[in-house]
């Protein structure tokens, strides 16, 4: 029995393990409604918490547990980015993160995303499939108006909790109960500044939702031209509909418009057929060969004038170089003779001198010589040295073998 139930317990472990590698996170969605989903750090703590000690599935529920700082990197599977109608945000490794956007009618079907987080102070990496299947609407939604809610960044409207309280308000504003979020877009994505790194200063938010019900008579006066001139004066407008269970969730309403799409969109019309524009099935037949083109004034533009400039430089040069010489005449005209004497015997005198250099057949000085006797005069051939072949051995002046000898002149 004991084995039995080690075995047992083990299959169960395993097959749990299987599970949780392996399953995927589904998530249903509607084409022109908001999606969001959150990346909760402490469900994939959870997953890594599995590996990490024994198998106990309600670890997460039972004592204290520190959220580790985690990371999120989220790409379409086989592919290196999200979707394009998909974004992703998260503000730091402590905070969780958000996939969020509105899926258009050709994004229909299946969008697999895979998700990599990473535990930062664990080092772990766990992946997760993400599933998304979007299917068409039920229902349209003819009627949105978009808000800007400037004391909110985009990670903090897309939690449910805060989605629910902004769609209480606007359902007060509007008075319609079937409302549904269309689009949520970060001020910055519209152009906005990013704001100072103080407390207080907010990125701002644009929320858009969407509803079957005509627009109230509040919402009605954004659209009144005493609104637009109150916005114009002093930058910003109450309206008939301030009404917010929370300041920070208070809408700007001269940054807000209304948006109907209950009338038929006018299909694009067909183009006029004209001068240029061919009817439907004529035969377009091309010329042979263009048209001639006289190119004589552009030859002498592009080759003829840059030649003459060349040319002219070249005569001017020409001038200064060969027609404003002196020549030897006249420059020797108008030195004085002395100075030209001068010049003369100078040359004179080196010529003479080099003459004398040349033709001397004086001997050469004994301190030339290699080795010699400053007594006696004679010097030593080179290959009857008594000395060996080590040079160092040899004494500059032969007097030096006999210290005694006096080598003073007489």
């Amino acid at each position: 029995m004991a084995d039995t139930g080690s075995f047992s317990f083990f299959l169960t472990v395993c097959v749990v393990s299987c599970l949780v590698v392996t399953a995927d996170i589904m998530r249903p969605t509607l084409v022109g409604q908001m999606f969001v989903f959150e990346l909760k750090r402490e469900v994939f703590q959870s997953n890594f918490r599995i590996f990490q000690t024994d198998f106990i599935p309600y670890l997460t529920h039972y004592g204290p547990i520190t959220v580790h700082p985690m990371a999120f990197k989220c790409s379409k599977e086989w592919f290196p980015d999200l979707p394009a109608w998909l974004r992703f945000t998260q503000r730091n490794t402590s905070e969780n993160g958000f996939l969020y956007g509105t899926p258009l009618e050709e994004n229909v079907g299946r969008n697999t995303i895979e998700i990599i987080v990473v535990n930062k102070q664990t080092y772990d990496t766990f992946k997760e499939r993400l599933v998304i299947t979007v299917k068409s609407p039920g229902k349209r939604l003819p009627y949105q108006a978009e808000f800007f809610i400037p004391l909110k960044d985009i990670e903090e409207v897309l939690p449910t909790d805060v989605q629910e309280d902004i769609k209480a308000d606007v359902q007060k504003m509007w008075g319609a109960d079937n409302l549904e979020f269309v689009n949520i877009t970060s001020a910055l994505d519209r152009g906005g500044r990013v704001p100072l790194p103080l407390k207080g200063h907010h990125e701002g938010v644009y929320v858009k939702l969407g509803s079957d019900q005509y627009f109230s008579k509040c919402l009605l006066r954004i659209q009144s031209p005493g609104h637009r001139l109150e916005c114009e004066a002093t930058g910003n407008s109450s309206g008939d509909c301030s009404t917010c269970k929370y300041f920070d969730n208070c809408v700007n309403w001269c940054k807000s418009e209304l948006i109907d799409l209950s009338a038929p969109v006018l299909p694009t019309p067909a183009p006029i057929p004209g001068s240029g524009v061919m009817d439907a099935g004529e035969f377009y037949d091309p010329p042979e060969s263009p048209p001639s083109r006289e190119f004589l004034a552009d030859y002498l533009v592009t080759v003829m004038v840059p030649l003459a400039l060349a040319v002219i430089l070249c005569l001017i040069l020409t001038y200064v170089m060969c027609c404003r010489r002196e020549g030897v005449e006249k420059r020797d005209a108008k030195t004085p003779e002395i100075q030209l004497y001068h010049q003369r015997t100078i040359h004179s005198n080196a010529g003479e001198l080099r003459s004398m250099a040349g033709g001397r057949a004086v001997p050469p000085p004994l301190s030339t010589l290699p080795m010699f006797n400053a007594r006696t005069g004679e010097r030593m051939p080179p290959l009857q040295r008594p000395f060996g072949s080590d040079s160092s051995q040899i004494p500059l002046i032969m007097a030096q073998e006999e210290p005694n000898t006096d080598t003073l002149p007489r």
